[in-house]
């Protein structure tokens, strides 16, 4: 109830912020001006805090929410709490696909077949998730030992495959020198110039992805029991991993196509969660939802404001210079617990 208090009061106070101050209440009034017939705040204070902002805010939330899920389920999966989900490859993936479509010049406006997203970033968000659904596939294919899905073998073939994919990447910018700038900003993260267009993109992805993992929930839990057990529960262990796995990479990928690669939200958030809600994967992935969206608008929030003139930090390099120093206390903690 707490986590999703915050989350909710987060929204006005993450549209409040930027290069234009606005101030909570006047924030607040505007996303109030929503649901009245005569509104209450000027026509420039809405523009901003309903156009440009809410939008973003709303999409950093998703964003947030599906990676931290998407997290839980690779950790899940793989019986690791430091998967997430570039250990298979997913990330990289999407990664390389934006990036070809960015190298090709399909990043720039397509105003065709009345899909009014490609006006706006061309191919490159259908690109990305391609790329990441096809790393998957790779690393599943891969993956196959006896004609079982293991993770052990999943974790390795999803190294290879990421190593790989990321010197396709390289390069790609070593061919073109001028793509450089736009390949290393969309690796870096950012929902700068985000808008409903890339939120009503995302959400049927997210969506979908997230139904079925809540479905296959309680099957999650059996697996974490390892191999043998679930078979003699009755569940088929490598079914239930691949539709899980595709599941996730599906939200995954989706969330790269929109905002570029963003880590550590997907490897810290369902770990820290984990420590506090236990292993149970239902309240699991409900609060790793919640605080990954939470953490995501205050990561973009910040990445917005804290430089000076309107100029923006990747909110990827914001969540790795925050998670990437917590992350690491965590491991030091761990480490002592092990052994005592």
């Amino acid at each position: 109830m707490g986590l999703a208090l915050a989350l909710v009061l987060s929204i006005p106070a993450a549209c409040a912020v930027g290069p234009l101050d606005i101030g909570f209440s006047q924030a607040a009034q505007a996303l109030l001006d929503l649901f009245r017939s005569v509104p209450l705040t000027d026509e420039t204070t809405r523009v901003v805090v309903v156009d440009l902002r809410l939008s973003r805010t709303l999409l950093a939330a998703a964003v947030g929410a599906g990676l931290a899920v998407s997290g839980a389920v690779f950790q899940g999966i793989l019986q690791n709490p430091l998967a997430d989900p570039f250990t298979v490859g997913v990330s990289t993936g999407a990664a390389f696909g934006a990036s070809m479509a960015i190298f090709l010049g399909l990043s720039a406006g397509l105003p065709l077949m009345g899909m009014p997203f490609l006006s706006d970033m061309g191919l490159m968000p259908l690109a990305g998730l391609a790329g990441g659904l096809a790393a998957l596939a790779i690393v599943i294919l891969l993956g196959r030992s006896g004609g079982t899905l293991r993770r052990e073998t999943l974790v390795l073939a999803g190294i290879v495959v990421s190593t790989f994919l990321s010197a396709l990447i390289a390069l790609l910018k070593a061919l073109d020198e001028e793509s450089v700038t736009s390949i290393v900003f969309w690796i870096m993260g950012s929902f700068q110039g985000r808008g409903w267009i890339h939120l009503i993109l995302f959400l049927p992805y997210f969506l979908l992805g997230a139904a079925l993992i809540a479905l296959r929930s309680r099957e999650l839990d059996i697996l974490s029991l390892g191999e043998v057990q679930a078979r003699q529960l009755g569940v088929d262990a490598a079914r239930t991993r691949t539709l899980l796995l595709t599941a996730a990479s599906l939200i995954t990928a989706a969330s790269v196509s929109v905002a570029g690669v963003i880590g550590f939200a997907g490897l810290v958030v369902p770990h820290v969660v984990r420590l506090l809600v236990g292993g149970e994967h239902r309240p699991l992935l409900v609060f790793s939802a919640l605080a990954g969206a939470l953490a995501l608008i205050w990561a973009d929030t910040l990445a917005r404001s804290v430089l000076h003139g309107g100029a923006e930090l990747p909110v990827g390099v914001v969540t790795a210079l925050l998670g990437g120093p917590f992350f690491a206390l965590l491991l030091r903690r761990r480490a002592r617990e092990w052994r005592q």
